[in-house]
């Protein structure tokens, strides 16, 4: 087959789910919500835009699941049914033309810049390292009671998510956030039934994919995405995660994604090794690990830059779906090309400022990019050549004055 044909071909998950291509947008962080953390018509065009450019599968950026724990100003929350109106409106406009949608649920934990919560919790109160520690507060370790209920309030998003339309759910289980929190002996120094050893520390995401199963059933599809590792001393490794994978499917996870790192270590955003390059894919090596393990759909995002490299990737059978993230912010129509057998029209390169503390943790890239899926949802074109330091520059101050304002509203 060509590498286009390879693209084209349909996936049919255990529950029977089909996507229509092998082709995935990996979830990037929007931030198109109201202050109060509520659904607008910006994503209804954001992921139509996507959904028209001939996506397979959808995966929106993380959507909280406690309004009191956000993980950057302008996203979304859900707690209750108060706004299924436009969840309805959002999950309509994604799944055009036979797009697969799936929400993603997540709660940062302590990964929340200070000043935007009241407090930030974790499995356990460690700071971040030193010079950090000026943007992150060290948080507050999580009862035993709250950690059951931040269970349940997975479960009511994705209940919620699917009344509203959306064809699936994935659980955010990295990049340091409170699922990968749980997971880490770096992060998790609990010694109760929530930590002390690996097994302890999959409970909290065990549970998580349980209680949701429990809420949506067993035809909705449930996914995750997972570290490979998070590249920290004393944290997740390789091992952990194919362990923690081998849990997964044992529970009945219908697709992982596999990605690594945090805000400390964004091996997401990193230079790739020369070998890496070469395969076009920052997980795929890992990829095989888990593929050599266990039999479940897999999905690698990060570092695809050419057709006959996704077309690769699929034919060595590691994965099943290619992810898309930063391409897709530049070129919202890229899969039709794709399918159509032709190259990206843009090369996604890193966005840095020549500041390293902010180039070190990826903050860069998210103020660009955020900029870029700002455009598409005000239904004006991305800007593939745009500054970088101007783009952060603009994101500082207007994050800084969306962090005013949500803090103000909470006050």
């Amino acid at each position: 087959m060509t590498p286009q044909q390879r693209l084209a071909q349909p996936l049919t998950l255990a529950n029977g789910s089909v996507l229509k291509n092998r082709i995935a947008k990996s979830a990037m962080s929007e931030a198109l919500g109201t202050t109060d953390n509520r659904p607008t018509a910006r994503l209804e065009r954001l992921y139509g835009a996507w959904a028209e450019g001939g996506l397979g599968l959808s995966i929106t950026g993380n959507v909280m699941i406690d309004r009191r724990a956000i993980g950057e100003p302008n996203n979304i929350a859900i707690e209750d049914e108060s706004d299924l109106d436009a969840l309805r409106r959002w999950a309509a406009a994604g799944t055009r033309q036979g797009t697969a949608l799936w929400m993603q649920l997540n709660h940062p934990g302590k990964q929340a810049p200070k000043g935007l919560n009241r407090e930030t919790v974790s499995p356990s109160a460690v700071p971040f390292r030193p010079d950090m520690a000026a943007f992150f507060a060290t948080p507050r370790a999580l009862g035993e009671a709250e950690i059951e209920d931040l269970i349940q309030r997975f479960a009511r998003a994705a209940a919620i998510a699917q009344k509203a339309g959306f064809t699936g759910v994935q659980i955010h289980g990295a990049h340091g956030y409170l699922v990968s929190q749980f997971l880490s002996p770096h992060h998790n120094q609990r010694s109760d039934q929530w930590g002390g050893s690996p097994e302890n520390r999959r409970r909290f995401v065990l549970a998580v994919l349980a209680a949701i199963r429990a809420a949506v059933g067993r035809d909705f599809p449930i996914g995750i995405k997972l570290n490979s590792a998070d590249f920290q001393r004393g944290g997740f490794t390789e091992e952990d995660s194919l362990a923690t994978i081998e849990a997964l499917v044992a529970g009945g996870i219908d697709l992982v994604e596999i990605s690594g790192g945090t805000y400390e270590a964004p091996a997401m955003t990193g230079v790739m090794k020369e070998t890496t390059r070469a395969r076009e894919a920052y997980f795929l090596t890992f990829a095989e690990k888990v593929r050599a393990t266990v039999r479940v759909p897999l999905m690698v995002t990060g570092g695809f830059r050419s057709l006959d490299g996704m077309g690769n990737a699929l034919a060595s059978g590691a994965l099943d779906l290619v992810g898309l993230g930063r391409a897709l912010a530049i070129e919202p129509d890229l899969p039709q090309r794709l399918l159509g057998g032709a190259n990206p029209l843009h090369t996604v390169k890193a966005i840095t400022t020549g500041i390293k503390l902010i180039d070190r943790m990826a903050l860069m890239e998210v103020a660009w990019y955020s900029r870029q899926l700002r455009r598409i949802g005000e239904g004006r074109a991305p800007r593939p050549n745009e500054s970088g330091l101007g783009a952060f520059a603009l994101g500082l101050l207007e994050n800084g004055w969306h962090t005013f304002k949500t803090h103000r509203l909470r006050a």
